[in-house]
């Protein structure tokens, strides 16, 4: 099995963290897990079992599976609602807390939105004020790595294009504790033509010209229900929808993807789905 580029997905885990996360992973086939510490669409922030978190970093370890925690979708630090910068930040703190204790290599967040241009100049503010604490203390803990993942675009996103990750490392200085997660919809979304013949190898090396070739740590491989520039984060199964399969065989094969950890997050009842796009992950690798 090569791990040159390892494929996962985005893992239940109802019912106990290891208990229903590691027989998925087993039969998705996953090489690399991603999953939610609390209500994905919520600001409840749970403890956690230590048992089923122990049982679960034990499981991914002996597998030698990577995991990666998915921030709250409510989570927003370029908001203009200071209740909600507020529970963003508490949020991201949480699951970097959590993500220590299972041994997660990483924390996903969206980038967010000013939601208004006039607010475009305070939320990047806002942004620095909250991550760079975070960002220096997960350094000095040697803790898990944060990630931002560029949006679908609309509603005064802070980052949707891969040239937006410029100005967006710029507030925090460049700190190395921040990286990218490129998610293949959004890109699409946001405007990158990504179905057309070299426009997935163009758009990731646009995002390497711009953040540099060593910031890109996660991929969200997933196909769009939309046309490009919808601005509408809609995911589909790998091939069936408009971006198409070609695109991700370029994803597979660029050198900027080696070694980075692939995450597809379609739509799946039950496993069986996801096994069919990871093997289909899998079969592009060089």
């Amino acid at each position: 099995m090569s791990l040159n580029r390892p494929v996962g997905s985005h893992t239940p885990t109802s019912g106990g963290l290891a208990k229903a996360a590691l027989p998925y992973l087993d039969a998705a086939g996953s090489e690399v897990a991603q999953i939610y510490v609390g209500n994905s669409r919520g600001w409840a922030l749970p403890a956690g079992n230590p048992a089923q978190d122990a049982a679960f970093r034990d499981g991914c370890a002996e597998r030698g599976i990577p995991t990666y925690i998915h921030a709250s979708l409510l989570v927003n630090l370029g908001s203009p609602t200071p209740a909600t910068v507020e529970k963003s930040t508490a949020t991201l703190a949480h699951a970097l807390r959590r993500g220590a204790a299972i041994g997660a290599a990483g924390v996903v967040y969206h980038a967010g939105s000013a939601v208004d241009d006039g607010h475009a100049d305070a939320a990047m503010r806002q942004v620095r004020e909250a991550l760079l604490p975070l960002l220096d203390e997960a350094a000095n803990t040697e803790g898990p790595k944060l990630l931002v993942e560029p949006s679908a675009g609309g509603g005064r996103s802070l980052a949707s294009r891969v040239e937006h990750l410029g100005p967006y490392l710029d507030v925090v200085e460049w700190h190395p504790w921040l990286g990218v997660c490129l998610d293949t919809c959004h890109a699409w979304a946001a405007g990158h033509d990504l179905a057309c013949e070299g426009g997935m190898t163009q758009t990731i090396d646009d995002l390497v010209a711009t953040v540099g070739s060593d910031r890109l740590w996660l991929v969200h491989a997933n196909d769009s229900m939309d046309l490009r520039g919808s601005t509408r984060d809609r995911h589909e199964t790998i091939g069936k929808g408009s971006i198409g399969e070609p695109a991700f065989a370029e994803l597979m094969t660029h050198p900027a993807t080696a070694g980075v950890p692939v995450v597809v997050e379609t739509p799946s009842e039950g496993h069986a789905g996801h096994a069919a796009d990871i093997a289909t992950l899998k079969r592009f690798r060089p």
